[in-house]
């Protein structure tokens, strides 16, 4: 079986992202120790919050370095809605933050007309191919509940994007990385869909 670690830095969402993957006969494990996250075959970072409490969390748990090292050893890792945006260099939330800088770029308040946070459904356009989209139609809804978006400097890391009074990076992904800034644990069967896909992802040998 997959050994897929959570990683737990006190995230409101990691109870439902860990019932998704339980749902799909998987039992990862939660931890916040250095020692399981760099053991782990697959990583999944969940988010909810703001930027500068998770790296206030992930340095306080000396998950930063571990995280990086992980990443750069090439093993599958997911990132979910702020386990996204702080893959980035930086965020101007909570007065600017270094993030973990895997992608070069800032994450940016949505500078809109229409409500923000943006919350609800919208659809997602998959403008790179990738494997995590297999059996997920194009243009499918997923849920979202964000303020602040991802500004890669690098457009070919964008492989969806959805339109919120303009488009924005909605999944970013480059190697063994892989990024939403929805929530696919409240996505219903298209989110376990995503889930799925990255189980799958995980186990193949090409990122072994």
């Amino acid at each position: 079986m997959l050994d897929l670690v959570v990683i737990d830095y006190g995230a409101g969402n990691l109870p439902n992202v860990v019932r998704a993957f339980t749902a799909l006969g998987c039992s990862p494990r939660v931890s916040s120790t250095p020692r399981e996250v760099g053991e782990a075959r697959a990583l999944v970072l969940p988010g909810v919050g703001a930027a500068g409490q998770i790296m206030r969390s992930l340095n306080d748990l000396c998950l930063v370095e571990a995280i990086q090292r992980y990443v750069a050893d090439g093993r599958p890792f997911l990132g979910v809605c702020m386990g996204m945006q702080v893959l980035m260099d930086s965020s101007e939330e909570d007065g600017g933050q270094q993030c973990l800088g895997v992608f070069s770029g800032p994450v940016r308040r949505l500078e809109v007309e229409l409500k923000v946070p943006h919350m609800g459904w919208n659809a997602v356009a998959q403008t790179g191919a990738h494997p995590m989209w297999d059996g997920i139609p194009d243009g499918s809804y997923f849920y979202f509940v964000h303020s602040y978006v991802a500004r890669p400097n690098d457009p070919r890391v964008k492989v969806g994007t959805t339109d919120y009074d303009g488009p924005f990076a909605s999944a970013l992904a480059r190697d063994n990385v892989f990024g939403t800034q929805f929530h696919p644990e409240k996505s219903g069967s298209i989110g376990l869909q995503l889930y799925r896909n990255f189980l799958t992802w995980a186990s193949s040998s090409s990122l072994r």
